[in-house]
């Protein structure tokens, strides 16, 4: 019996299939809650620019008490405290049924808590330099917030990358995007 010759195989291809483009009316949908998320972090940016500022340099901003100075460092603290609370109680759950990024043991999630160990001490200074207790000392403060600036920024940009139109409309169809909670 002679031996079959051995075909070579073909590769299968490993690329993706080209999705079709966007109209501009379907982009606006599938990016919705990453313009409405943008919007909250770009506060949160600004906020912790002018704080960071003032620690980096050593020197509040111009026209800034102190009062007003850690009183801007606290809302930060509380806005982004009630942010994630929000999130995590309403957002995350629906994303989480078909986004991997957003299930309780992945990269989101896990940031928020590096965030907040970082952002519960920034806070307790704060108070403490409120109370009286503490004297603010810029070098502190910067320290503090560079414990956890890296994973916040890095966390700013993520959160909004996931929820971009390109990768929502890997998930979700256009009914589904219009009866999300944001």
């Amino acid at each position: 019996m002679a031996e079959a010759e051995e075909t070579p195989l073909t590769p299968v291809a490993t690329t993706e299939q080209p999705v079709p483009k966007l109209s501009s009316s379907e982009f606006k949908i599938y990016n919705r809650m990453a313009e409405h998320m943008d919007l909250f972090h770009d506060r949160f940016r600004h906020t912790w620019n002018v704080i960071f500022s003032a620690a980096s340099c050593g020197k509040r901003p111009e026209g800034m008490s102190i009062r007003q100075f850690l009183n801007a460092g606290l809302q930060f603290c509380e806005h982004l405290h009630l942010h994630h609370t929000i999130e995590e109680m309403h957002i995350f759950p629906v994303l989480a049924r078909k986004m991997p990024a957003f299930r309780v043991e992945l990269e989101l999630l896990t940031q928020h808590k590096q965030i907040h160990a970082g952002l519960n001490q920034f806070e307790a200074y704060l108070k403490a330099c409120v109370s009286g207790d503490q004297e603010l000392r810029m070098t502190e403060l910067k320290a503090l917030m560079d414990n956890f600036g890296t994973v916040l920024w890095t966390h700013l940009a993520d959160e909004v990358e996931q929820l971009g139109a390109e990768n929502m409309r890997k998930y979700w169809t256009l009914a589904e995007m219009k009866t999300m909670p944001m």
